[in-house]
């Protein structure tokens, strides 16, 4: 196979093009520029991807995507916290970037499929065809959470080497090839360098700036907030309110302007609703299901009964109260390894 890798400079992504490359496809790298204000990252990470190239006597090219990035992530990504949600670019980025116009330029190139360093295992369903997206061996490192959203068109012409290694074998296996990899891991959003998201919406978003009123959940109003983009769901430090108990952010309304606070068993719900949905594992969801759900990257996945709502989108009942539930954020249905699918948690139902 002519097999296009999306090399970021980074271990995984270097050890992913040398695994491919000793079993014999013809491998070539393909590093995305994205971030439009961080020219030290623009121009740090090709190189370093470069060398790893050179080391393995592959082709190299540099895609400039800054202008779809910033359209169809970053504007999207302010957009939601302006409207009080906590949104998820990598998911996006994943779908409509890396695994969407990353790839269409890897098939001018004459690529068959585009390879990642994720830690995910792809598997195709003998019975009918489908392909399964599962979880990495490294659970550690497991990132089928943030795959969820890919299409089973995507998943056919896409590979996870890195899927039954280990972080540790990963970067051993760097170190037996020399290959020049960075030293630093990927940052939380690529596009923040610092990860300050706070200080990044303020530049970049002119709605959700305005100070509003902070009410208990009786409405008592107990004090003023800097703008809804400085909170979100759980969120308990900042608030800039006196109380005899420690409060959390219970919702954050942007018609009205208001974050509201509870206490700690406030922020405990059992039950969501969830859009914008994408199944993998089956084709539809047509009856109650058990399943275990991730809410966020590092929630342990819980318990829970996915039910249809409407045509996209489920209602999911937990077992347990899950802690900050939060709309914006997806919500990842698991059955054992295996992604059933996933979707965007829309709204809370408080208990």
């Amino acid at each position: 196979m002519k097999i296009a890798i999306a090399m970021s400079g980074g271990v995984d992504s270097s050890v992913t093009a040398a695994l491919l490359k000793n079993e014999g496809h013809e491998v070539f790298g393909l590093t995305m520029l994205v971030v439009p204000s961080d020219e030290a990252t623009n121009s740090r990470v090709p190189t370093v991807a470069r060398q790893v190239a050179q080391v393995l006597g592959i082709p190299h090219h540099v895609i400039d995507l800054r202008d779809i990035f910033t359209e169809r992530i970053i504007t999207e990504f302010c957009k939601q916290y302006s409207l009080g949600r906590t949104p998820n670019p990598c998911v996006q980025c994943n779908r409509f970037i890396k695994f969407g116009v990353l790839y269409e330029k890897a098939r001018e190139l004459g690529a068959d499929a585009l390879a990642t360093g994720h830690y995910s295992r792809l598997e195709r369903h003998e019975s009918d065809g489908r392909y399964l997206l599962k979880k990495g061996i490294d659970r550690r490192r497991d990132q089928s959470y943030f795959l969820y959203a890919l299409t089973q068109e995507q998943l056919s012409r896409t590979l996870f080497p890195l899927g039954t290694l280990t972080k540790v074998r990963v970067k051993e296996i760097a170190a037996e090839m020399k290959l020049p990899v960075a030293s630093s891991e990927s940052r939380e959003i690529c596009f923040i360098p610092d990860n300050d998201y706070v200080r990044f919406l303020q530049r970049h978003v002119t709605s959700g700036v305005t100070p509003g009123v902070i009410k208990d959940m009786q409405g008592n109003v107990l004090g003023e907030h800097r703008g809804i983009i400085n909170y979100t769901i759980g969120q308990r430090k900042r608030l800039g309110i006196a109380a005899a108990k420690p409060l959390y952010v219970v919702a954050i309304d942007s018609q009205s302007n208001t974050v509201v606070v509870g206490e700690r068993q406030h922020i405990y719900n059992n039950e969501c609703l969830v859009s914008g949905l994408n199944w993998i594992a089956i084709r539809e969801l047509s009856k109650h299901l058990s399943v275990r759900v991730k809410i966020r990257y590092l929630h342990t996945e819980a318990e829970a009964v996915v039910m249809p709502e409407t045509a996209d989108s489920v209602r999911v009942k937990f077992k347990e109260p899950q802690m900050a539930i939060t709309p914006g954020q997806s919500a990842v249905f698991y059955d054992g390894g295996v992604v059933l699918g996933g979707g965007t948690i829309e709204k809370v139902r408080h208990s």
